[in-house]
């Protein structure tokens, strides 16, 4: 059985997952934000072994705790979307420009697509592509667990910011009704911020996707 905890972190209130198999112990560790000396902790409180990182996009607030984490775990993979692949060496394009000191990346272990399946331990995600708030924007499917990590395309009651570089509300809102509207209604949605909700609750409430 799939275990969860989040830590919210940083000046945007950035949540980060970690998921483990409650049998093996496996872990993985989703969008490390800032203050990455916290999620270590949790980690190593929980007991629990880090396998693999997986990034929603490459924003600042989503990876300013990539390269701790590297250090710490080694022998961690980290996964992403290729189209994202850009704002992992640029300041400018993940953000990190507003900060005190930029925020600078190397290229993740593998990059991954539409329909990939990332596995560890008994816990299965999905990649579903879900651009428009970043070019390389994905969401993590766990079929059996009825749970979504979104990133920042989905949230309790409004989406994804799409002024940024490579944003676009058109390409998110098709994002969103293709690919997180499929899934049904019950499956619980895990948001980069703010607080969790379920497909079928934004289906009806969201304002931004009423109708769509």
């Amino acid at each position: 059985m799939m275990k969860i905890s989040y830590l919210v972190l940083g000046p945007f209130m950035t949540n980060t997952y970690i998921a483990w198999d409650e049998e093996t112990k496996k872990a993985v560790i989703i969008d490390p934000s800032f203050g990455p000396e916290h999620i270590w902790q949790a980690v190593l409180k929980l007991g629990i072994v880090p396998e693999k990182i997986l990034l929603t996009h490459a924003h600042v607030d989503h990876i300013a705790g990539l390269n701790f984490l590297r250090e710490k775990y080694p022998d961690a993979k980290v996964y992403m979307n290729e189209k994202d692949r850009p704002l992992l060496t640029s300041a400018s394009l993940n953000l990190s420009n507003m900060m005190a000191e930029p925020v600078l990346c190397n290229e993740p272990d593998v990059y991954v697509k539409d329909g990939d399946h990332i596995t560890e331990g008994g816990m299965d995600f999905q990649v579903l592509e879900t651009p428009g708030h970043t070019p390389g924007g994905i969401s993590f499917y766990e079929e059996k667990e009825g749970i979504v990590f979104t990133g920042d395309a989905l949230f309790q009651s409004s989406i994804g910011r799409t002024d940024f570089p490579g944003g676009s509300m058109t390409v998110l809102v098709n994002s969103i009704r293709e690919k997180l509207f499929a899934l049904p209604d019950d499956v619980h949605v895990l948001s980069g911020h703010g607080e969790p909700t379920a497909i079928g609750v934004e289906k009806r409430n969201n304002p931004f996707l009423t109708g769509v």
